[in-house]
């Protein structure tokens, strides 16, 4: 039996998540859930589920929370609840499929108490790639990733020594914007923007999507998850989306991951992992799609991916200054204060503006002080 807490259990990926559970029928316990506000359904998936902890981010939401619940249940909130659930001696592995940077701490503090890790959370590894790996490595914690791109690769990768690797391929649908024209940014409504063709997602991760700020993102998170140079490290668009990612290794073979969009599959394979069991998830008909198509990425359409690359390549904080401010600009975006099109330029202008800690080994507090500087200065260019 594996015991598992879901951070982030009322989003895409956490429902996803139980859903898997629930259909995989015997196995698992679910220990403890999070959300971040939506106590209706955290409380549903509590009366299904019977978890012995709940946290709700939202300290202000605690009291309505445990109002609303069983009375055997522990009720937590704020960053101390998803550090308290991670440290439970009764949880086994942890489904970080909360975004944001808050999911920094958590993670760290999950990695310190040998819990396994099942991650869909970019931003961590994007904002503190090499200190979170490092630490993984020390506990002997191995990171499963969830985006279907991350575990492609890991699932290539399976058996085969690190050394064997030569160079990834990361695969892209394209996003909603894929076949609109630059001229038509200005134009897009927030609807058109949220309308992912083969996904379904949370609402930031699908502004991602169509700047590509996705991509880059996982550029980042790849280097550091598979210890491999950026350089070697290609996004090619796909629009069909059953690719999922490609390694080459050095004597020139290309291996892919196939199978039909469904989250579920991903997310089973860290769940079960190293074992592999029946799932319900629609079957790939190649005959049926008849065509793989792929091409670069029009890099003018979607500086952000460049952007991305550029982050990496300066290292220290300018990665975590990459995500905090896209974050700041996206949410800006989807309460109607910033344009669409202006996300790129926003990013680009705060990383301009920043200034990286000298030489040393970088620390938690840098990645934090970092993190809410960019903050602050993409909320100060915006008011301006």
């Amino acid at each position: 039996m594996k015991r598992i807490a879901i951070l982030g259990s009322t989003g895409s990926i956490g429902i996803n998540t139980l859903d898997v559970i629930a259909r995989l029928k015997s196995g698992f316990e679910v220990t403890a859930l999070s959300a971040s506000s939506n106590i209706e359904l955290l409380s549903k998936q509590a009366k299904y589920f019977s978890p012995k902890a709940l946290s709700i981010m939202d300290n202000r939401l605690e009291k309505e929370l445990r109002g609303s619940v069983s009375t055997n249940v522990k009720v937590l909130s704020g960053e101390d609840g998803l550090l308290e659930i991670v440290s439970r001696s009764d949880v086994d592995l942890v489904v970080f499929a909360i975004s944001g940077s808050i999911c920094l701490k958590p993670l760290l503090a999950a990695i310190e108490n040998r819990k396994e890790i099942a991650l869909a959370n970019k931003e961590s590894l994007v904002s503190a790639g090499e200190i979170v790996m490092a630490a993984a490595r020390k506990k002997g914690v191995r990171i499963i990733p969830i985006d279907s791109e991350h575990s492609a690769i890991f699932q290539c990768m399976e058996g085969r020594p690190r050394e064997s690797l030569k160079r990834i391929c990361l695969t892209s649908s394209g996003g909603p914007l894929l076949n609109v024209a630059k001229s038509k940014f200005k134009r897009l409504t927030k609807e058109f923007v949220l309308n992912h063709p083969r996904w379904k997602m949370g609402r930031k991760i699908t502004v991602d999507s169509a700047t590509l700020m996705n991509k880059g993102l996982e550029v980042i998170e790849a280097r550091y998850l598979f210890d491999i140079d950026e350089s070697d490290i290609e996004v090619l668009t796909h629009p069909e989306a059953v690719v999922h990612s490609m390694v080459e290794l050095q004597d020139g073979s290309v291996i892919a991951q196939l199978a039909d969009p469904d989250m579920r599959l991903p997310i089973q394979f860290a769940l079960t992992y190293p074992e592999r069991v029946a799932s319900d998830v629609k079957k790939l008909d190649l005959a049926k799609i008849k065509r793989l198509n792929f091409q670069k990425p029009d890099l003018d359409k979607f500086p952000s991916l460049s952007l991305a690359r550029e982050a990496l390549k300066r290292g220290r904080t300018y990665p975590a200054v990459l995500n905090a401010a896209d974050e700041e600009a996206v949410g800006m975006f989807l309460h109607d204060e910033m344009p669409f099109f202006k996300i790129p330029s926003m990013v680009e202008d705060v990383l301009a503006r920043h200034e990286a800690p000298g030489a040393g080994r970088l620390t938690i507090n840098d990645v934090l002080e970092a993190d809410k500087w960019a903050r602050m200065e993409t909320c100060k260019l915006c008011c301006h």
